[in-house]
């Protein structure tokens, strides 16, 4: 048997079952404080998002057209988050320029400009087709 294969069967020590889950949640809430403690973007989004909400359900015509506008908003969060994640990660290994540093940030940054326009499309979409006077 390969190392690979054994490193594979070797359950990872730590908390299981309930336990698990309640601190991954505290974690989870610990990123999302983080987030929002430092990171502006971050924020500005939240708000777009908490704003976004309730006018989605003047825009959708049905339930699909709901979740796809929602969807959109989660997407932009996630990407904002992993992004976050990722400078935060590069800024940790060192302040000074490398290209690598600087190419992990801006495929960063390109991954929430993809989940901003991929919004803006389906937004725009759905609001020209059930408010074609816009």
């Amino acid at each position: 048997m390969s190392r690979f294969a054994v490193s594979l069967s070797v359950a990872k020590p730590g908390r299981t079952g309930l336990v698990r889950v309640l601190y991954a949640a505290r974690y989870s809430w610990q990123g999302f404080k983080a987030a929002w403690t430092h990171e502006a973007a971050f924020r500005q989004e939240s708000v777009l998002a908490l704003l976004l909400l309730p006018l989605s359900f003047f825009v959708a015509a049905d339930e699909v057209e709901l979740v796809l506008l929602w969807l959109t908003l989660g997407l932009v969060l996630l990407m904002e988050l992993l992004n976050s994640a990722i400078e935060a990660v590069v800024d940790r290994v060192g302040e000074e320029f490398h290209p690598l540093s600087g190419r992990a940030k801006d495929i960063g940054s390109a991954t929430v400009f993809l989940a901003l326009t991929l919004m803006v499309l389906v937004w725009a979409m759905i609001a020209a087709k059930n408010w074609p006077l816009l």
